[in-house]
């Protein structure tokens, strides 16, 4: 019985199959391939709190989290194109319902080297939908949203309540 193991084991390791053939070989290709998945994902947001809307010059800017391993597109839409008064949006005599605010987004981009993507919108064009191209870059290090105030159209200013708007940021890899 061991003279048989000895025997099989001797004949495993005599001549590797098809020697002759690894011989002449002179170069060998060998394909190597692998996947890195798309993503990209925003940071939570903020609510933004003006107070008291009387006072003139206001805005808040805020640094959120963006990351995008792919070219993207940015949507951003506003849900009534200004500050809206929650129970009178068309204002009431002399008094306006809506406070108009522009919106600007700033963000770096690599090509690979750094360049930074700005643009800006006025509350109204929000209404359609703004668009921000990262033309062929991505994001790593987030972006800059800032919100400022502008003038009530009213003659008197702001009808006296609570003022509201969604935004909402969409982006989309190409």
């Amino acid at each position: 019985m061991r003279f048989m193991i000895f025997a099989l084991a001797a004949a495993a390791f005599a001549v590797p199959a098809n020697a002759e053939e690894i011989r002449n070989v002179k170069s060998l290709d060998i394909a190597v391939s692998g996947a890195i998945r798309q993503h990209c994902a925003m940071g939570s947001i903020a609510n933004m709190d003006f107070g008291n809307l009387e006072r003139r010059g206001l805005g808040i800017e805020t640094r959120v989290a963006l990351d995008c391993n792919v070219p993207f597109t940015m949507t951003i839409k506003g849900a009534r194109g200004g500050l809206t008064h929650t129970t009178m949006p068309n204002g009431q005599g002399p008094y306006s319902g809506v406070l108009p605010y522009n919106l600007a987004v700033e963000m770096p981009v690599r090509y690979p080297s750094r360049q930074t993507v700005s643009q800006s919108f006025n509350s109204r064009q929000l209404l359609a939908g703004g668009v921000i191209s990262s033309n062929g870059g991505i994001a790593t290090d987030g972006m800059v949203l800032a919100v400022e105030l502008g003038q009530p159209s009213g003659e008197a200013g702001l009808l006296a309540g609570d003022y509201s708007e969604t935004i909402t940021i969409t982006v989309s890899p190409i």
